[in-house]
């Protein structure tokens, strides 16, 4: 009896214990979701203003092409960029972004180079077929996203540059009300003429029209070097914030059935000890009804 009564207090010690680290789990994610949606909300806003800048370059001139510096090669690979997770606890938001990816790059011709932001996605990626590069440190804040963006954009440069990719994709999760989040993709290179035709078919949104100053060229480039920034930015602050509310989520769903369980284990130690009580009690009516 004892014995039993000693190890339902030792599970109900470490209920305890687990609900006490679930708790603190679900205050890091609600304070980081704050930091990674307010990230997102000022992006969008961000990026509608490269948007009209960008459609100011290309409507003042009748043919908004872009020169490439290098023609495509037919042995270039297809770049892709995949954000993932470097912690745990968050479901299955890795094996849903490795499914995505595997799927949407099978519709793909051509070889793939794959670059993964997280260890866990590239642990996962690696049972696939798929030929993996060095992969990058996820960001652990926002203050740190922007190094990473420079990083990226380096190497992708550099392997342009060699003649190794001639296409980039970048694989995320997009957070969504309904599911939690949703895995999307986007093109990010290269900016060609189909991609200049999208932003200078936006309408200026005032009758007063812009006009680009000082040189086209210059203005030009500074905003395709800022829309290649705003996009991976978002992307990582948009990954980091499904990130964490898959962990909210789980964290939510862990204390609910440490609950269930707490609730479970005080129930059976009560019923023991109330046995053991009446037994005890059984026991002394017993031996003061043979004394008389």
């Amino acid at each position: 009896m004892s014995e039993g009564l000693a190890s339902l207090r030792h599970q109900i010690n470490s209920a305890d214990d687990l609900e006490s680290v679930v708790r603190s789990m679900k205050a890091m994610a609600s304070s980081n979701i704050c930091q990674y949606e307010n990230a997102v909300h000022s992006l969008d806003d961000y990026y509608r203003t490269v948007q009209l800048g960008l459609a100011a370059c290309f409507q003042q001139y009748q043919s908004p092409s872009i020169k490439t510096k290098r023609p495509p090669s037919n042995k270039a690979a297809i770049g892709v960029i995949v954000f993932g997770t470097d912690q745990g606890l968050v479901g299955q938001f890795n094996e849903v972004m490795v499914e995505f990816v595997c799927e949407s790059l099978q519709k793909m011709p051509g070889n793939k180079l794959v670059w993964t932001v997280g260890d866990r996605l590239q642990s996962r990626l690696l049972e696939t077929k798929l030929v993996l590069k060095q992969g990058f440190i996820l960001p652990n804040s926002v203050d740190v996203i922007s190094t990473l963006v420079g990083t990226i954009l380096i190497e992708m440069e550099a392997q342009r540059e060699k003649g190794t990719i001639d296409r980039v994709y970048i694989f995320h999760h997009r957070p969504n009300v309904d599911s939690i989040y949703t895995p999307v993709s986007q093109q990010l290179l290269p900016l060609d003429a189909h991609w200049s035709q999208n932003f200078a078919s936006i309408q200026w949104p005032t009758n007063n029209l812009p006009e680009v100053m000082p040189e086209r060229s210059e203005t030009l480039s500074a905003m395709m070097r800022e829309y290649l920034f705003v996009s991976l930015f978002r992307a990582c602050a948009e990954s980091l914030n499904s990130e964490n509310a898959s962990r909210l989520s789980a964290m939510q769903r862990a204390e609910k059935n440490i609950d269930e369980l707490h609730a479970s284990l005080k129930q059976k130690f009560h019923s023991l000890r109330q046995s053991g009580i009446d037994a005890e009690l059984f026991d002394v009516i017993s031996g003061f009804g043979a004394m008389e």
